[in-house]
């Protein structure tokens, strides 16, 4: 397929108005809809806009690509305006960018169309070409350039089979490269252009693997890796590296191997760098990155992290909101209370019902795609939402989420006999359809069945327990409140005290109340006693833990506490328990379900035992926390860098 037939003069915007880059997109978007080209404009556009939240597509050298492949779009096209004045956009040079081309690709879309971008993205490398389009005074003029270039691409394409294999001379310098970007559509392309071109001008030879949105084109050989001098991973995307085991590997960004080709190149030549191991797990990162060996619990850290990462916003965003909830009143959201506030009802089925209901499948889900890429996210997302109803929690989820990404990866493996006609099935219906199924039925079969029991017979325990020293009681409600932060322990230790409170007992749920808002306090503070131990990510989130802590929202220590369960749980746990016994032995009795912080204040004789409770609590949970954490090391650094990126 050439490019003009995805370029048309329709799609074409000449002289853009916008100064910004969220004019620049809303312009061309506009361009593709006129041009019949959309659905549903605004689910492209935030698909644009998600994908540049990722990494921008201003690549430099006075270009922009902002490219979606969504179902949003009825057939492929390619949208194209220029600013002769230039846009802030963001990019990788921080140069402003002229030339805009706006990928439209429907999900699932033919091969064709695909390989016709992928020659879009190494055409705009060329300065001739890109200057030629700057001087452009009308759309025949873009489309003949476009044209012209795509012949001479073509050519090229039709020579490479000859210019990519491995050398006669096994002394001779030989680099390959493998390059992927998360929608495979540009930056996948845009790195193999450059690092060939580069290579040419060094004189060295190369040959380049691009793991696109159709699969694996140029797929380097064992002879290829054998002779290898070195190899440059260019990837935002997992892609196979154990193949690449005692080699001399550079792992980079893609975006370093569009704007430093040549860095990366000498860095492939230079064979006195330490070499690659690899560990059984192709989605691992070379230990000479990190400057520390990467063994299985690293591994596992950094899948964790890829699901907390993306949990944290809707945590701090969802318990912030509930945090105004309830200072409009305790019971505000509630239609059947006299405190009932229409807007309160509104922010709590935002924050609560919405936000905070998606905190343990985007967990799960991001875990899973973390190990297993894109085919492993649906079933991390299903096996959350089990996870969910099936009352196992958080924990639930981290099981789901591990659970879903290891057998994803199990079914690639397993149904790599499958032809190569069915490789575009692979990542969109094969992979998620079996996982999802799989995972869907494991997590109600097996992982939920057990959770359930448990649940009931922590009910049932501390129904027995009600009768019980006070202050016996008070430390194993405050503990179990901190042991899963939400999950079924939690939830057994605040049902009971709901039920006793309706009973006229208000001792479990003042425990229950004070354990649970210990946990945020506590993380909050160790981030305080203890700076150097937590990343510049963990650190913002002291303001929000605060709150949601004195908001009696426990949820907002899930973070901490799946990233390092070991530590935090343990900890938490004491802290919680002490609160809870302190409180009730002096006498503490709030008679709240919800509230936190402001419901205390109702029972005003007691206010300075119950704050004293929680001061105590919170200080031993973080000195605990804080002793028991190591400081922040170099993998932890990169990654909390790499998530600000």
């Amino acid at each position: 397929m050439r490019i003009t037939e995805l370029l048309t003069k329709d799609t074409i915007a000449m002289d853009l108005a916008s100064s910004n880059k969220d004019g620049v997109i809303d312009e061309l978007v506009n361009q593709l809809n006129q041009a019949g080209i959309l659905n549903d404009v605004e689910a492209y556009k935030e698909a644009i806009h998600n994908r540049e939240s990722q990494s921008t597509t201003g690549i430099g050298e006075g270009i922009a690509i902002p490219h979606a492949k969504v179902s949003a779009v009825d057939k492929p096209a390619i949208a194209f305006g220029k600013s002769k004045a230039g846009v802030d956009y963001q990019s990788l040079d921080m140069q402003p960018a002229h030339l805009f081309f706006m990928i439209a690709a429907p999900e699932g879309g033919a091969q064709t169309h695909l390989d016709a971008l992928a020659k879009l993205s190494g055409i705009l490398m060329d300065d001739q070409v890109r200057q030629a389009l700057l001087d452009a005074t009308s759309p025949e003029e873009i489309l003949n350039i476009i044209n012209q270039a795509d012949d001479e691409a073509t050519d090229e394409e039709t020579a490479e089979a000859e210019t990519t294999t491995a050398p006669v001379d096994a002394d001779e310098p030989y680099v390959l490269a493998v390059t992927a970007c998360p929608t495979g559509i540009a930056h996948t392309y845009m790195a193999k252009d450059s690092l060939k071109k580069q290579a040419e001008a060094m004189g060295i030879k190369i040959k380049v693997e691009t793991n696109g949105s159709g699969g694996v084109k140029n797929r380097l050989t064992s002879d290829d890796i054998e002779q290898a001098t070195g190899i440059i991973v260019a990837a935002d995307v997992h892609v196979e590296t154990d193949r690449f085991d005692g080699k001399n590997v550079v792992e980079v960004p893609v975006a370093d191997g569009i704007k430093r080709p040549e860095a990366l190149i000498n860095q492939a030549l230079d064979t006195s760098r330490q070499l690659f191991v690899a560990r059984g797990d192709s989605n691992q990162k070379s230990a000479q990155n990190s400057g520390e060996k990467q063994g299985v619990g690293k591994t596992i850290y950094k899948h964790l992290m890829n699901g907390v990462s993306n949990m944290l916003p809707l945590v701090i965003a969802g318990g912030i909101l509930m945090a105004i909830v309830f200072l409009i009143g305790p019971n505000s959201f509630d239609p059947k209370s006299g405190q009932y506030n229409e807007f309160a009802a509104q922010l709590w089925q935002i924050g609560n019902e919405s936000a905070f209901a998606l905190i343990i499948p985007i967990l799960s889900g991001f875990i899973a795609r973390s190990i297993a890429d894109k085919p492993g996210f649906a079933a991390g997302l299903v096996g959350g939402m089990l996870a969910v109803a099936g009352d196992s929690g958080f924990l639930g989820g981290l099981i789901s989420g591990f659970l879903a990404g290891y057998l994803t990866q199990g079914i690639k493996y397993s149904v790599k006999w499958l032809p190569q006609s069915l490789e575009g099935l692979k990542p969109t219906l094969i992979y998620p359809l079996i996982s999802v199924a799989i995972t869907g039925l494991l997590m109600i079969y097996v992982i939920n069945p057990p959770a359930s029991w448990l649940n009931n017979l922590l009910i049932d325990g501390l129904n027995s327990l009600s009768g019980a020293n006070i202050v016996i009681l008070g430390f194993v409600i405050g503990a179990m409140m901190a042991i899963d932060m939400g999950g079924p322990f939690n939830k057994a230790a605040y049902v009971f005290s709901t039920a006793a409170l309706t009973a006229g007992n208000t001792a479990p749920i003042t425990a229950a109340m004070v354990g649970g808002m210990v946990p945020p306090i506590a993380i909050a503070t160790a981030m305080i006693m203890f700076r150097k131990k937590f990343t510049k990510e963990q650190k913002g989130s002291i303001a929000p833990n605060y709150i949601m802590g004195l908001s009696f929202i426990t949820e907002g220590a899930i973070p901490f506490a799946a990233a390092d369960p070991l530590r935090v749980i343990p900890s938490m746990m004491v802290g919680s328990g002490i609160a809870g016994a302190i409180a009730l032995g002096l006498g503490s009795a709030i008679s709240a379900p919800h509230g936190g912080i402001v419901v205390i204040f109702a029972d005003f004789v007691h206010v300075p035992q119950t704050l004293l409770a929680i001061v105590i609590g919170s200080i031993v949970s973080a000195i605990i926390y804080g002793l028991l954490k190591p400081r922040v090391t170099n993998v932890e650094k990169a990654a909390s860098q790499s998530m600000d990126e």
